[in-house]
């Protein structure tokens, strides 16, 4: 990993847009700070296309895509994205109505699973405004001791679902999409941008441990600088990190991408 000087000023300038995670890269400790939303605004204004990149629910990304100066948001760690679509948003889900409805089914038995051998794991507060997961807290209200999420990750496992974690959440799915295969859906298939050329001309700039797609799949990467704490979990590391952290470090991040361009 190297500083944010580092950044070269052709690939600052060869960039047409970045991706960002929300929870303690965008967001500090789950609040929009003056500093990164201005943030945000200044990339925009500057010809930047903006994308929001979460493992938090479709239902927030409706709101988010609405009201941020971004072209849309891809939510649930990549599964379901939200678009600007005129003055409203539209919702694309990969999944038709009966095989999402199928694996809401299989949740809510995975859900009770867990109650049963973990009841001391409790479901967020977002757990309703999802579509193609379920997440349970173990950082964001409550602490969950690692042996527990170790536990209820076996749970998920044993079930045939796939598990990834956040700083914030533990997640659970029936889909095969991660943060990295959904953003560049979305490039394709609402920015027009070739798969391939996608993962160059788009950065990726996120924290944690389900943003490790990303930052394995995208050639321009940063990080915040608490992003340290998840290196553990991720197989390739971001190529730039920021010396502050959450949304500190991402209107530093912003900063430096305007300076080289």
């Amino acid at each position: 990993m190297q500083p944010l000087s580092a950044l070269g000023t052709d690939e600052a300038r060869g960039l047409r847009g970045l991706l960002f995670d929300l929870d303690d890269t965008v967001l500090t400790h789950g609040v929009l700070t003056r500093a990164a939303y201005e943030a945000l605004w200044s990339l925009r204004d500057a010809g930047l296309l903006l994308v929001a990149v979460t493992g938090r629910p479709s239902g927030w990304g409706e709101v988010l895509a609405r009201q941020w100066p971004i072209a849309g948001c891809v939510t649930e760690n990549g599964a379901v994205y939200v678009v600007r679509e005129g003055p409203g948003v539209a919702r694309r889900d990969a999944c038709d109505d009966a095989e999402r409805h199928a694996r809401r089914l299989r949740l809510a038995r995975l859900v009770e699973r867990v109650r049963e051998a973990v009841p001391e794991a409790r479901l967020t507060d977002d757990v309703d405004a999802r579509r193609s997961d379920v997440t349970w807290d173990v950082g964001e209200r409550t602490r969950l001791p690692e042996d527990r999420v170790a536990a209820v990750v076996r749970e998920i496992a044993a079930a045939g679902a796939r598990w990834s974690q956040s700083s914030v959440h533990l997640h659970a799915t029936f889909d095969a999409d991660d943060k990295a295969s959904g953003a560049v859906r979305f490039c394709a298939r609402e920015l027009g941008e070739e798969p391939g050329s996608a993962r160059v001309r788009f950065a990726f700039a996120g924290d944690s441990g389900n943003d490790a797609p990303c930052f394995a799949g995208f050639a321009t990467t940063f990080g915040v600088a608490n992003v340290r704490a998840s290196i553990s979990r991720l197989s390739v590391p971001p190529r730039y990190v920021a010396s502050q952290e959450m949304g500190a470090g991402f209107a530093e991040i912003a900063a430096e991408i305007l300076r080289k361009r």
